[in-house]
């Protein structure tokens, strides 16, 4: 099965991060990867421009069935492998609201937190103001609070080990938000100021999928401290 299955990704991106991920969870192990480097404009090869004519990473496709979109790609992997490795969407209608939820609000941590990271890169310099700097900052601390708010409760509800977002497992929720989260530390989020969050990222990055997955570049170089006073 899985040798049927290529993905074409870049190290740290969190839409790629989420579908290996995916992949690990589904036991699915032995596909055809090719890292590509963001830096060196690989992204926009011939090579990913036929799989996926954004010029976005990541390409992934299963047979002859593309899925460049990594919200989609996760869905379609959990629906065809249901019975396979970790169950990602629970059956009881509350955790799957729950689940549907969570990780559909990822696409707003995500937005929020690439206006502050990437506001030089995407901003052309004569159009930067620091009104906009400070905007961006405040509305990404507005967002982490409410998502340590969000595991505050979880967390409050008794549970021993690690917290999930949509209750008591590890579901597509995880999938979805948890590289937003690594990639909120990996920028020098304080995890002082945000225990729930800190608390999180901690238990699930020594998980089997995400540990397998982890970025290579996040090994070989250090992180930054942009978000340290946030």
């Amino acid at each position: 099965m899985a040798k049927d299955m290529t993905l074409l990704w870049g190290s740290g991106s969190p839409p790629c991060w989420r579908v290996m991920i995916a992949l690990e969870e589904k036991n699915l192990q032995g596909y055809n990867q090719k890292l590509l480097s963001f830096e060196k404009g690989e992204h926009k090869s011939q090579e990913v421009m036929c799989m996926n004519p954004r010029g976005q990473l990541p390409a992934f496709k299963h047979g002859d069935n593309v899925l460049n979109e990594s919200y989609a790609a996760c869905m379609y992997l959990e629906s065809q492998f249901k019975s396979q490795g970790t169950k990602l969407i629970p059956d009881c209608p509350k955790g799957q609201a729950m689940m549907y939820q969570r990780m559909f609000e990822a696409f707003a941590l995500t937005d929020k937190m690439a206006s502050v990271i990437y506001y030089n890169y995407k901003v052309p310099e004569g159009e930067r103001h620091d009104s906009a700097v400070k905007r961006n900052r405040e509305t990404l601390k507005a967002e982490a609070q409410l998502w340590e708010g969000y595991l505050q409760k979880i967390c409050a509800s008794g549970q021993e080990s690690c917290c999930f977002l949509a209750g008591k497992c590890f579901t597509l929720a995880d999938v979805a938000v948890f590289p937003s989260i690594a990639y909120l530390f990996r920028f020098g989020l304080s995890e002082e100021r945000y225990p729930k969050l800190a608390a999180y990222y901690n238990c699930l990055k020594e998980r089997p999928s995400i540990k397998a997955s982890w970025p290579p570049t996040w090994l070989e170089t250090p992180g930054q401290d942009l978000l340290k006073d946030l």
